[in-house]
């Protein structure tokens, strides 16, 4: 399976479930899973989108 679908396919589980995932944060996994940003940078830029960081 290539990243993108499984991507895709754990954003229909999520907003089966009633929540939604937007562009930046499936961008953001895009590069954490395609090893362009590391795992620590991922979660930084992650609570830094949603103002907790």
């Amino acid at each position: 399976m290539s990243i993108d679908k499984a991507i895709e396919n754990a954003a229909a589980s999520v907003e089966m479930e009633g929540f939604s995932i937007d562009e930046q944060s499936k961008d953001l996994c895009r590069k954490l899973l395609n090893k362009e940003i590391s795992m620590e940078q991922y979660i930084s830029l992650i609570k830094q989108s949603v103002g907790v960081a």
